[in-house]
């Protein structure tokens, strides 16, 4: 005898009257039928019914249900046959494929992992509601982007074993361009002014690259907004923009944008106040005051005041200090009166300073670079000040840092950084190439970070046209628990200095030296380096007359103890490819008694970052060098001299070393004079760095105009001997060495000046 228990097509909870009349009866047996993929075991673990339960009109209406609510069946029947309660069901098809096709501006990556958060994806039940959803989310995504030809065709397929094959077919169109923004209402600024600030534009040489002609919603509203906080700096504190129309032509190939402003009058400041508990002394934060009376009134200056205040604050733990900008508007007299109200709130200490991600850097590395203590009055500059020594040691990708607060108490937060490690050290042989030094062969084990201790070890060898080098070194950072680091070096070198378009001669060198570092602030360095050396001066028949008269003087051995002593000053954000803050390097080197020549050398150098937006960097890079003789050496030896020109030693566009002064070839030889340096030198460069374009991670790639000036000097610098060069750059540190290319012109190209317009080197540091 077959009996029909339940059977729910629409919605769990509607039953047929069979149930209604069915007696309750004990189940002694279950048994499944209609299963094609889904295993039988699955269907019981959801099952609320088993063998030996009394089983009535409620239990069958719970059953339904709870099968339902799987997801995995469009129909659930309960049926009994005597004992045994037999549940028929009939699966929902599952997805055997999903294929996308025609799809170029978004990557296929993308929107698979897309699709599966949304609920579509291979071996999930499909359901055609959440294909609809799919669509309607491509579309949004594609409009995003200005494609309003968008075209979605989705297939669904049906496979053997009750599965589908879904394929979606795209076609993307042209995006709509912006063939016209107008601003209507705007009386004080000029129409090109005001189109200056937004991100969107009409199609221009760079489009194809920024993309700005493509509308977005989002692109729009934050124009908007630039152009809101364009009028409210410049005084127009009642601006209003009225409304926005954005229409597309029946082809939805163009897009024209119409922005209705209202710009209201120009205001003043009458004055300017502190209220509320200011905490801080008022004499301490006056200057922070970035606006007056009398001044046109400026939100972006009201905005830098507020955070200057709350940043002074923070210093002294109080991080959620809150200072709102208050205005009285005197639409009379159009002026401003702002109160600048101070809300400190708690001091805020911090409990814990915690780790993240840093698998192979020991704990104590991190944590000697905190600037933040544990316990200690949290302070937003020491935090800041932490997660930049972090970023400066070299061996992370990515620092991130957090502050929140503990559970349970209104006083106390973590601060939690968390890390992304990158190889820092490696084990090569390899090739490099450099226009100068031609093929470089070298071999190097190095290791920045060696046991994750924060010490460096280095031992290597590279051989090139110029030079053959042998050299091996080892620097402790923390040396001691105050930060003085110790360095120890010790190198072998052969070098012909033909090759690298200096004078006929060559030198074999060996050298030890020790050198330590003794920090004298947070951003201030003493260095001591003190060197032993020894050199041999070698020549030939094509050797210059200059050179040859020099050793005829004193000799082509020379042992030498050279002592320099230098000062930097150092604010930079990163140690490779910064984008902020600034450098200065004071070192003055002398030899001293015992040495075969008495000589010294002061130098000079100079980098400063400024960050113009998220995209853009202006960098300005100079460095001033001055050496000489003392007591029974009257001149700066030949082979320390200095050299300029090309990709190492500045002014791009003119070959390696070739500037600045010339050697006095052999009487009768024939032999051309050939660069040979001189006693001072300077250099300068300008550059502006900008976004690599098709690029989205460009952290180890850098792009740049440049504008270089510079020159070699015999003794003190001649300002009218510059030379000047100008052109493009590109800064890679790829996973194979450092490369470095640029292209140059020079400006003011004197006769005998070796010029080379395309210059890179690869394989060796820069």
């Amino acid at each position: 005898m077959l009996r029909t228990y339940a059977r729910c097509a629409l919605i769990a909870g509607f039953c047929s009257a069979a149930v209604q009349a069915a007696e309750p009866f004990v189940v002694q047996d279950i048994r499944v039928d209609g299963l094609q993929r889904i295993s039988a075991g699955t269907v019981f673990s959801y099952l609320p019914i088993k063998v030996g339960d009394t089983v009535d009109e409620h239990r069958v209406a719970e059953a339904i249900r709870a099968l339902f609510k799987t997801g995995f069946f469009k129909d659930v029947r309960l049926e009994r046959e005597g004992g045994v309660l037999v549940v028929v069901v009939d699966e929902r098809q599952a997805i055997s494929s999903i294929k996308i096709e025609g799809n170029s501006d978004i990557k296929s990556e993308d929107l698979t992992k897309a699709l599966k958060n949304i609920g579509l994806a291979e071996g999930r039940v499909f359901n055609r509601q959440i294909l609809d959803k799919v669509e309607q989310e491509l579309r949004r995504q594609y409009y995003s982007r200005g494609k309003y030809a968008l075209k979605i065709d989705s297939e669904v397929t049906p496979l053997s074993r009750n599965r589908v094959a879904v394929t979606v077919k795209i076609s993307e169109g042209r995006a709509a361009k912006i063939r016209q923004i107008n601003i209507v209402g705007n009386t004080a600024f000029k129409d090109k002014d005001l189109l200056d600030v937004f991100e969107l534009s009409t199609p221009n040489l760079l489009s194809f690259y920024t993309k700005n002609d493509q509308y977005s919603k989002q692109k729009l509203s934050a124009d908007l907004e630039r152009l809101r906080s364009y009028y409210m700096d410049r005084g127009y504190i009642k601006f209003e923009i009225e409304s926005t129309q954005v229409s597309i032509t029946p082809d939805k190939k163009d897009i024209y944008v119409t922005i209705n402003v209202k710009e209201g009058d120009v205001y003043t400041l009458d004055e300017v106040k502190l209220e509320g508990n200011l905490l801080v002394s008022p004499d301490e934060l006056l200057p922070l005051v970035a606006v007056g009376p009398g001044e046109v009134f400026s939100r972006k200056a009201a905005t830098e005041t507020s955070k200057a205040i709350s940043d002074r604050l923070g210093d002294d733990g109080y991080i959620f200090a809150n200072v709102n900008m208050v205005p009285d508007i005197d639409d009379a007299k159009k002026t401003v009166k702002i109160s600048f109200y101070v809300d400190p709130g708690k001091q805020v200490y911090a409990r814990r300073i915690n780790f993240k991600g840093n698998t192979r850097t020991r704990d104590e590395v991190l944590r000697r670079e905190m600037r933040q203590m544990e316990a200690a009055l949290a302070s937003s500059q020491k935090i800041e000040r932490s997660k930049t020594r972090l970023e400066r040691l070299g061996y992370f990708q990515d620092v991130n840092v957090e502050t929140p607060a503990v559970p349970g108490t209104t006083d106390q937060v973590d601060v939690n950084y968390s890390v992304t490690e990158k190889p820092s050290g490696n084990l090569m042989a390899g090739i490099g190439f450099s226009q100068t030094q031609g093929f470089i062969f070298n071999a190097s084990v190095t290791q920045d970070n060696i046991f994750g201790s924060g010490k460096r070890v280095s031992a290597a060898f590279n051989n090139s046209q110029i030079s053959t080098i042998y050299s091996f070194g080892y620097l402790n950072p923390y040396f001691t628990m105050d930060g003085v680091s110790l360095g120890y070096d010790a190198s072998y070198r052969e070098t012909n200095a033909y090759r690298a378009n200096v004078s006929r001669y060559s030198t074999n060198a060996g050298s030890v030296s020790a050198n330590l570092g003794i920090p004298l602030n947070e951003y201030d360095r003493l260095r001591l380096n003190v060197e032993g050396e020894s050199i041999k001066i070698n020549t030939s028949q094509y050797t210059s007359q200059t050179i040859i008269d020099y050793l005829a003087t004193n000799g082509d051995n020379f042992v030498l103890f050279p002592v320099s002593l230098g000062w930097s000053h150092d604010t930079l954000n990163k140690a490779l490819l910064p984008t902020s803050g600034g450098s200065h390097a004071l070192s003055a080197l002398a030899t001293v008694p015992g040495s075969d020549l008495d000589y010294y050398k002061l130098s000079y150098k100079l980098q400063y970052y400024i960050p113009l937006s998220k995209s853009f960097t202006l960098g300005f890079q100079g460095e001033a060098d001055y050496g000489g003789g003392y007591g029974k050496t009257g001149e700066l030896p030949f082979f320390e001299h200095y050299y300029a020109g090309g990709v190492l030693n500045g002014v791009r566009g003119y070959q390696d070393n070739t500037l600045g002064p010339k050697d006095t070839p052999v009487a009768g030889s024939g032999n051309r004079p050939l660069p040979f340096g001189g006693a001072s030198k300077l250099v300068g460069t300008a550059e502006l760095y900008f976004p690599v374009p098709f690029v989205e991670d460009s952290k180890n790639l850098r792009l740049g105009v440049f504008m270089d000036a510079g020159n070699v000097f015999k003794d003190m610098p001649q300002l009218g001997e510059l030379r000047y060069s100008a052109g493009l750059t590109g800064k890679w540190l790829s996973p194979f060495g450092a490369i470095k290319v640029s292209i140059g012109q020079p400006l003011n190209a004197a006769s005998g000046d070796k010029t080379q317009a395309f210059q890179f080197q690869f394989g060796s540091g820069f």
